[in-house]
């Protein structure tokens, strides 16, 4: 019987199609996500920053490989770090934090520049890209406090504006179930380890990154073309 050969290239292509194929089977194993209604609104409060130069903004909602990628490909984002937030430095590292054992959340800190990009479109990428937040503990497989839906807001403007959108989205029903996400004012945000920085972009074959984390990417670009970058 004659051998069947198969190139590199070959095999990774069938590799990536069948994890892409077990998204939906994932999705239903993982727990329900919340469904749209209608389109997205743009933040209706969302003043110019008052600030000059760079700004940051603190987002957790799940897994943050996957909250990075989505960020890092958004206009006006200069850079995107994987990190803690939510409890001190004594307790900021992966194996004590996905223990579930701190009162850390897995969340990104974002660098944008609100000439480019607003705090409220970043918010409107959050709720409706990055994460599911009608979910409060859990986004996909990841269950636990640590992988919760908060905003932490480094200034009063920020807490304005996102609970201002909040409330916009719960009066539109913008999700056919309640926003759950919390919001906390920042006390400090702590860098993740090294490899987790970038992780999608030196991983793309991981099965988690292709079946949960490219999904939402290419998510952002379809819906969201005039943003991604």
């Amino acid at each position: 019987m004659r051998k069947l050969k198969f190139s590199r290239s070959l095999l990774i292509s069938i590799l990536v199609l069948s994890l892409t194929a077990a998204v939906a089977l994932a999705s239903s194993l993982s727990g329900g996500s919340a469904t749209r209604s209608g389109a997205v609104p743009d933040p209706a409060f969302d003043p110019q920053a008052t600030a000059t130069g760079s700004q940051k903004a603190v987002f957790a909602g799940g897994c943050f490989w996957g909250m990075e990628g989505v960020f890092e490909h958004l206009k006006g984002v200069s850079d995107v770090k994987t990190g803690y937030a939510g409890d001190d430095a004594a307790t900021a590292t992966y194996e004590q934090v996905s223990a579930g054992g701190t009162r850390h959340a897995e969340a990104v800190e974002v660098t944008y520049d609100p000439t480019k990009i607003s705090y409220g479109e970043l918010l409107k990428i959050y709720f409706f890209v990055a994460h599911d937040p009608t979910e409060l503990n859990r986004q996909g497989p990841d269950v636990g406090e640590q992988y919760r839906s908060e905003i932490f807001f480094a200034n009063e403007q920020q807490q304005q504006v996102a609970a201002a959108y909040i409330q916009q989205l719960d009066e539109a029903k913008a999700f056919d179930q309640p926003i759950v996400t919390q919001m906390a004012p920042l006390d400090r945000f702590y860098n993740a380890e090294a490899y987790h920085q970038d992780f999608i972009k030196r991983n793309p074959l991981k099965p988690y990154v292709v079946i949960h984390d490219l999904p939402q990417i290419r998510q952002l670009e379809a819906e969201f073309p005039d943003m991604y970058q």
